[in-house]
């Protein structure tokens, strides 16, 4: 079988399920587009099975771009049939006129396919097929490689190189990362039963609210049997002290975006902070997460570089193993 991320098969080709998620659309529209506008395959066996080649797939996915412009279907799908033609090589801002409110077609560079197909369904603002890729991408890679590999390369990607052509794509950031959580709490098992010094627990520093990496990291721990409690963004200083008392975690991770939002201050008292009988006191383990402690490390305090070393720590520390 070829990889992921090439054109075809050595076989004949994708399946027109394959093709829908590789674009971001639904099977029916790439069959719609084959029926209406002649961008079906070239190759076809048993009669009605389709059998997509890379010249196919390059057709689609340069339809996917003209209609993003603003371009009709019909336009976008005569362009497309006319690759072979000088404009062929042009971007679709320069060889396709942008109607009011139009996006520019842009094709966020070094993304793997499934990330060109979220990005594409985030772009058209589609629910549907957004949740059906994300599904896919994490049932077929895992969560931790999904979001490594995929999700967040993607979101980088909408944040990043389309803010580049002067639209922001808020709503289209916003859209998406909705949509991820959604996949994430439909991916994860039911929270695992709580123990007594077994347990971690997850927040964000105050004034932190960019939640979504701890999420992500939430969904994984779950996956893996790891008792967690978590209290998302921005959680006051006084409701983390509390929230540690009550519950005795043996780790607790601390998630900081930006330099601004990251306490050394606060992540050394919650380290110190004991529970437990006189002579056999108990401390958590802390670790400053995300990119903000970047720099600015507490000596002592594990600072995990990314997903997969943040799931082994935690686990190690509440000390659940394979």
């Amino acid at each position: 079988m070829a990889p992921p991320d090439g054109p075809g098969r050595q076989d004949g080709g994708l399946t027109t399920g394959e093709v829908a998620r590789r674009l971001g659309v639904a099977p029916t529209t790439v069959r719609s587009w084959d029926r209406r506008y002649g961008l079906g395959p070239r190759l076809r066996t048993g009669g009605t099975h389709r059998r997509w080649t890379a010249a196919d797939l390059a057709r689609l996915e340069r339809m996917c771009e003209l209609t993003t412009t603003g371009l009709p279907p019909s336009e976008a799908a005569r362009l497309a049939r006319e690759q072979a033609s000088p404009d062929a090589g042009r971007a679709p801002e320069q060889s396709a006129a942008k109607g009011p409110g139009a996006r520019t077609g842009v094709r966020p560079g070094g993304l793997r396919q499934e990330g060109r197909g979220l990005a594409r369904a985030a772009l058209r603002l589609d629910p549907g097929a957004l949740d059906e890729l994300l599904d896919t991408v994490i049932a077929d890679h895992g969560l931790v490689t999904a979001w490594t590999e995929v999700i967040m390369p993607t979101l980088q990607a909408v944040g990043r190189k389309w803010g580049r052509t002067g639209e922001k794509y808020v709503e289209v950031e916003h859209f998406l990362s909705w949509h991820v959580v959604g996949a994430l709490r439909r991916s994860a098992p039911p929270a695992p039963s709580v123990r007594p010094g077994a347990t971690a627990l997850l927040a964000c520093v105050p004034g932190e609210n960019h939640e979504l990496p701890l999420e992500v990291l939430a969904a994984a721990l779950a996956e893996r049997g790891v008792p967690i409690r978590m209290f998302g963004a921005a959680l006051p200083v006084e409701a983390l002290v509390e929230a540690v008392h009550r519950t005795g975690p043996v780790a607790v991770g601390l998630w900081a975006q930006s330099r601004a939002s990251a306490s050394r201050p606060l992540a050394r008292h919650v380290a110190a902070m004991e529970w437990g009988v006189r002579g056999a006191r108990t401390r958590p383990v802390v670790l400053t997460l995300g990119p903000g402690w970047a720099g600015q490390t507490v000596p002592g305090l594990p600072h995990p570089s990314g997903l997969a070393e943040a799931v082994t720590a935690v686990r190690s520390v509440v000390g659940v193993t394979e």
